[in-house]
């Protein structure tokens, strides 16, 4: 049954479809004197099928984000737009947009238990994945004071939230409000505050949130540079919208597929390689950030992107369809994200993450991934 963007109505269950299966493979065994080769062939086949569109799709939904990102702000400066309220909205959100386009798109086909996969997923790759190898990478990590009297606890206070709302393993409309209206005041609280710490010398530090969105879009004495717009740069933006339209819908497809063919829930999939897949442009600059010794810029944008998965990738969804919880996510996914997020709060208030420290977030992401195929 072909699956449509939205969600067709002709949408069927995966318990559904292994029956279509089954009954496939016994109408093989009548027809075929060879039939466990003939079906194990196509099984392989589609299997390695399904991987390559999976592959594929999230390349062109990361892509996408990229170009989306790029050329909004570079359309947002040129229409007079300042490099402030790009640099919050566009810019900031820009960073979980596959993770946010990929969880809306499999809403729509009925796949509820995707979005929180994916976003905790996408947090405990963050934290172990991404912190551990740029703390192995680095040496040391050193977090500032200003990220600590409120990034660290408003990131603990959001975990909470959301943790303590998936724990009936659902998530209802006015669960999801909440969410979104807590992000919401965490984005008024962000425009307001001014950072007024002094910061000492000739440290590699995590920069303050103003220091951050400087970082992003770069001022100068609140002159604002206006680029010249060409087609290219409208065409480029269409181009990353379809790209991300693209990669969302064959990405969920693939899921759905391989979750078949494996056998095991497309939560599973979507907390491990989907949340590693969207993870993957975050990884690679913090790493390249890392071995040039540039700890702002490997960590800076860690604390905004894990609460913007917590509240808007999983509330922004919420809104359409009740969200559910499959098992496997509820029994390794969250023990597992609040175990990131203490220990990265805990490095936070020590002001340090040294190589050890990194070695062990990394050893842990890799005993997530065990325990949550159970290999052992």
């Amino acid at each position: 049954m072909q699956v449509g963007l939205f969600g067709s109505p002709g949408f069927e269950s995966l318990s559904h479809r292994h029956q279509i299966i089954r009954l496939a493979a016994r109408s093989a065994d009548r027809a075929n004197p060879c039939p466990t080769i003939t079906i194990n062939l196509i099984k392989n086949f589609m299997l390695l099928f399904w991987i390559i569109v999976f592959i594929i799709s999230l390349t062109f939904l990361v892509k996408g984000a990229d170009w989306l990102i790029i050329y909004a702000e570079k359309i947002g400066l040129a229409l007079g737009l300042s490099s402030f309220i790009i640099g919050i909205t566009i810019v900031a959100l820009g960073t979980s947009f596959p993770e946010l386009i990929s969880s809306l798109v499999a809403v729509f086909k009925g796949i509820t238990d995707i979005p929180v996969a994916n976003a905790l997923g996408s947090n405990i790759a963050n934290i172990f994945l991404v912190v551990g190898l740029c703390a192995l990478i680095g040496k040391r990590l050193v977090v500032t004071k200003n990220l600590i009297d409120l990034d660290l606890p408003l990131l603990a206070a959001g975990t909470v939230l959301s943790l303590g709302i998936i724990w009936d393993k659902q998530v209802t409309l006015g669960e999801s409000i909440l969410m979104i209206v807590a992000y919401s005041i965490y984005l008024l609280y962000t425009v307001l505050h001014q950072d007024t710490d002094s910061e000492p010398e000739n440290l590699e530090t995590l920069p303050s949130r103003q220091k951050r969105r400087k970082k992003i879009t770069p001022r100068k004495e609140n002159k604002i540079s206006r680029p010249k717009l060409t087609i290219k740069d409208f065409l480029m933006l269409l181009l990353g919208v379809g790209a991300l339209s693209f990669g969302a819908k064959y990405l969920i497809d693939a899921v759905i597929n391989l979750s078949i063919s494996l056998n095991i829930s497309t939560g599973a999939i979507a907390i491990t390689a989907v949340a590693f897949g969207t993870s993957l442009p975050e990884l690679l600059v913090s790493v390249k950030a890392a071995l040039q010794k540039k700890s702002e810029i490997a960590l800076g944008n860690i604390f905004g992107s894990n609460l913007f998965n917590i509240l808007i990738v999983i509330g922004l969804p919420g809104l359409f369809k009740t969200l559910s919880v499959d098992n496997q996510t509820f029994a390794v996914g969250v023990p597992a994200m609040a175990l990131a997020t203490l220990l990265f709060v805990i490095s936070g208030i020590s002001k340090r993450i040294h190589l050890w420290e990194g070695a062990f977030f990394i050893c842990l992401y890799i005993l997530f991934i065990i325990k949550l195929f159970n290999w052992f």
